[in-house]
């Protein structure tokens, strides 16, 4: 192993995992990602990233010797669907792209492999013969695993989003990996996330929202490209918002300016909206961050991605293990 720790990621979306994976001190040999838009992103904010606009269904790692001889390969894919959505069209891709990262690590034999995807993928019966060819395939080349459920809100991040995630390390470092532990004693509530932002253009009553947005948001959801304009998620998360005084409805496309007159009991044209800049601090983005397309497109690219605060944890954890060191919760990035 190089003394630099190296990573591939593949289906790298926006770049919550790699940017990370990067806090953590990993070094990218290589992100492959099908989507333009998310590629451009990559590339707008890291040019010095090696970004591959490629299906991973038809990746083919031999041509490509940036992603041989790695620490980490990551995988942040796509969620698989609930059980009352299996039979819709199309649905087995995401346990195709799932065994499909199985099966690159044959090929690229990393040190380390970390999955992140749905709860269910780690703890639902429908699932348990997709984690057993996980294991069976993983097992075989020498890797130990671990499956556990991870809430980005410990992690410092304003939002209840639960993540399932497999982490397979090879032996040696294997018995040194310990799972990432909680950053934070108190979670971030939205309120204190966005209280600056609210008040940017000159809103008075920022602080007075802030006060009742005093939780964590529900989990964003970024939706299919088959569908219509973005929005914050199904009616539960909607009722979750608007007892924060937000309407989700759709995003605004800036924040209140000072004439906004915010009165939730008068109904949803009197209550705030979030932007896509703010729903990115909400998924644990840095501000300067900039993600590229329209608005529907960026807000996607976010309610896609891992939140780069749980990316970093887990390649902290994975770092740790391979240089075989413990402690592997110091020197967290802070989320907001």
């Amino acid at each position: 192993m190089s003394e630099v720790l190296t990573f591939v990621d593949v289906c790298a979306g926006g770049g919550g995992l790699s940017l990370g994976a990067e806090r953590a001190g990993f070094t990218p040999r290589l992100l492959l990602e099908k989507e333009a838009r998310a590629c451009a992103t990559l590339r707008a904010n890291r040019p010095g990233w090696n970004v591959l606009q490629a299906d991973l269904l038809d990746f083919e790692p031999e041509e490509h010797k940036s992603a041989q001889d790695v620490d980490l390969l990551l995988a942040g894919l796509p969620r698989v669907k609930s059980s009352s959505t299996v039979t819709r069209a199309g649905s087995d891709t995401e346990i195709r792209l799932i065994r499909a990262t199985i099966y690159l690590t044959h090929s690229v034999q990393p040190r380390a492999l970390v999955v992140e995807n749905v709860p269910g993928f780690v703890e639902s019966d429908r699932f348990a013969e997709l984690r057993s060819f996980a294991r069976a395939e993983l097992a075989h080349l020498g890797y130990r695993l671990e499956w556990f459920v991870l809430n980005a809100a410990d992690f410092g991040v304003p939002q209840d989003r639960k993540q399932g995630v497999l982490v397979a390390i090879k032996e040696p470092w294997a018995p040194w990996f310990e799972r990432p532990v909680p950053t934070v004693d108190e979670y971030v509530s939205v309120g204190r996330a966005l209280v600056h932002s609210m008040g940017a253009r000159g809103w008075g009553d920022a602080d007075r929202w802030a006060a009742q947005a005093d939780k964590v948001a529900p989990t964003l959801v970024g939706g299919s490209d088959k569908r219509g304009g973005a929005d914050l998620g199904p009616r539960g998360s909607k009722a979750a918002w608007a007892r924060m005084g937000v309407n989700a409805g759709s995003l605004g496309d800036e924040v209140p300016g000072p004439d906004f007159v915010w009165d939730p009991g008068l109904g949803k044209d009197h209550m705030a909206k979030i932007t896509v800049e703010q729903a990115a601090v909400l998924q644990g983005f840095p501000t300067d961050w900039v993600f590229q397309g329209r608005k529907t497109a960026r807000y996607r690219q976010i309610g896609h991605a891992s939140p780069p605060p749980v990316g970093e944890a887990l390649a902290r954890s994975v770092a740790a293990a391979l240089t075989g060191r413990s402690h592997a919760h110091a020197g967290y990035t802070s989320a907001t």
